[in-house]
């Protein structure tokens, strides 16, 4: 009990725990959305857009939310409008506009002199310098995800598996996509600060990822992957406390094994139905001979008899 009661002992540890579970449950929920439509890379790459934003907000004198939350929603949105263009996929859309997001980063930390970034904490993440404004920013934005998730369900559902067959029933698929483009960005935004620029996409991948291997259905998909961005999030801020490593690579970590345990279990289980199947799969019972004439083997096909031809 002393690894579990230990860390509270420590005022900080605390806000970690409380910013893990609510950063948890939001990359769970949003991750099942991000697999569905295959748009893993989108997470990695607003990812990026962060740094951009923090070192030029910094740089500037406005901090950090302002210039990560004016970067990361001004990439979404070109995410968006250049991939509707006639032969651009939006995988070439986020190549493009988050990596030039990040080298603009990466110019102005270099050039700053006056004010210095912490390269590291964004880059790596460090749950446990999580502070009380942190914390109510990452509360405000899981209520706003939680109405936008409980109002639109329906079009967020509608737009992941079918887009067309939303156009015809009258949804704007395009303004959805936007939107879930805009929520990534959010909970990226958020989630950077406990996770890092590096590792947040797996965050937001892996928990639909499992859910995936383990139900069809959208309603337990989302259960399963809530739970496992909330497991995943207090066992990795468990392990990065005692362990003393980044807590994003902790958290990580823990939600691969968690896929790697499902995956293989789901794999044996499929191989035993298989097995099952085959042991039980009954030959068909062979002829009875006829006096004077031997058996025909089951495998082989009855011998073909000519028949004489009349004069």
């Amino acid at each position: 009990m002393s690894w579990f009661t230990e860390p509270f002992a420590y005022g900080f540890f605390t806000r970690a725990l409380l910013a893990c579970l609510v950063i948890g449950a939001m990359c769970g929920a949003l991750s099942v959305f991000v697999v569905l439509r295959r748009m893993s890379y989108i997470g990695h790459g607003l990812a990026h857009s962060v740094l951009g934003g923090v070192a030029v907000g910094v740089a500037l004198g406005y901090g950090t939310y302002p210039g990560a939350v004016v970067a990361t929603l001004v990439s979404a949105v070109l995410i968006d409008r250049i991939a509707r263009r006639r032969g651009l996929h939006v995988d070439a859309a986020i190549g493009i506009v988050t990596t030039a997001l990040f080298a603009v980063g990466i110019v102005v930390v270099s050039t700053m002199r006056s004010h210095r970034v912490n390269t590291e904490a964004i880059l790596f993440g460090n749950v446990l310098g999580v502070t009380s404004t942190d914390l109510w920013i990452a509360t405000a934005c899981a209520v706003g995800f939680g109405a936008v998730l409980f109002t639109w369900f329906k079009p967020l559902v509608f737009v992941v598996f079918d887009r067309e067959v939303a156009r015809v029933h009258g949804i704007r698929a395009g303004g959805i996509e936007l939107l879930i483009n805009l929520l990534t960005a959010a909970v990226v935004i958020v989630s950077v600060r406990v996770i890092g620029v590096l590792l947040v996409a797996a965050a937001v991948v892996i928990p639909g990822a499992l859910a995936r291997l383990v139900s069809r259905s959208l309603p337990m998909m989302l259960l399963i992957a809530t739970l496992v961005g909330l497991a995943s999030s207090v066992l990795g801020l468990y392990g990065s406390f005692h362990l003393n490593v980044p807590s994003g690579a902790a958290i990580v970590l823990v939600g691969a094994i968690l896929f790697a345990v499902v995956l293989v279990v789901s794999s044996l289980a499929a191989w035993f139905r298989v097995h099952r199947a085959r042991s039980t799969h009954r030959e068909p019972p062979a002829p009875v001979a006829t006096s004077g004439s031997p058996a025909p083997s089951p495998h082989q096909p009855p011998a073909m008899t000519r028949t004489r031809e009349s004069p």
